[in-house]
C-alpha cells in the first residue's frame, strides 16, 4: 500500500497531529480495510502514519 512521506518540520507547519494515526509498524492494508475506507489519504510523518482525508491538500503537499 503507498503513502507519501512528510518531513517533520513540514509535518509541524501543518498541525498533522490532530489527525487520526497509527504507528509504522501497523498494517496500512488493514487500517484501510477496517477503519478508514480503501480511499484514505495517508501520510507517514516520523514513526506515524495519519490519515489526512478530511484535508486532502496536505497528501498532495507531501512527498511520493
Amino acid at each position: 500500500m503507498r503513502t507519501r512521506r512528510m518531513s517533520k518540520e513540514q509535518g509541524k507547519r501543518c498541525n498533522i497531529s490532530r489527525f487520526p494515526n497509527f504507528h509504522k509498524s501497523g498494517s496500512i492494508k488493514g487500517m484501510k480495510r477496517i477503519y478508514y475506507g480503501l480511499d484514505a489519504l495517508l501520510v507517514r510523518c516520523g514513526d506515524y502514519i495519519y490519515n489526512v482525508s478530511s484535508e486532502p491538500n496536505i497528501y498532495y503537499q507531501a512527498s511520493i
